[in-house]
């Protein structure tokens, strides 16, 4: 018994029942669990190649800001058939390395009008330094990164134009 704080009334502690019983998970867990698989599961952004012969839908991881951009891929896989799409806010000369990557990649260089102008094919990863590097020819805005082989398998070359989901206007 618990004193009530008024003089010669007593009151009790009174504790709420817990939600669960024990090893079961509460409401708000549970509805927070789906929120993250909603989240988790939303369909990524896509960039479309288009080279001549018909459509090539590509999900993409973005990569628009500095931060974003520095890490690209490193460390990470991509799933077969997804890419990221680096977002720059200027056309420039651009020049990408391997660093820490898991896997070989293809890195496609796109001009302002969203047109591949350079295409580096199957580029290993690196683990020591100095690692490679591989500077554009032409100035580039967008570069997709997808698995090696895959330039070759879906027949994309320098002229194929591309097209986005993506908001392009928030690169940073």
């Amino acid at each position: 018994m618990a004193v009530s704080g008024r003089p010669g009334v007593a009151a009790l502690n009174v504790t709420r029942a817990p939600q669960t019983l024990p090893g079961q998970m509460s409401l708000g867990s549970i509805a927070l669990i789906a929120l993250i698989f909603l989240v988790s599961c939303a369909p990524l952004p896509k960039v479309t190649f288009y080279n001549g012969e018909g459509y090539l839908n590509v999900p993409v991881l973005v990569a628009d800001d500095v931060t974003e951009r520095s890490e690209g891929l490193m460390g990470k896989y991509l799933q077969s058939g997804q890419g990221m799409l680096f977002v720059f806010k200027d056309s420039q000369q651009r020049t990408f390395w391997m660093k820490n990557m898991l896997m070989p990649l293809d890195i496609i260089f796109l001009d302002e009008s969203m047109t591949v102008v350079e295409i580096k094919a199957n580029i290993p990863p690196c683990d020591n330094d100095p690692c490679p590097t591989f500077p554009t020819n032409k100035p580039a805005k967008y570069v997709v990164e997808v698995e090696a082989g895959f330039a070759k398998q879906h027949n994309l070359f320098p002229g194929t134009r591309m097209t986005t989901s993506v908001d392009l206007t928030s690169a940073s």
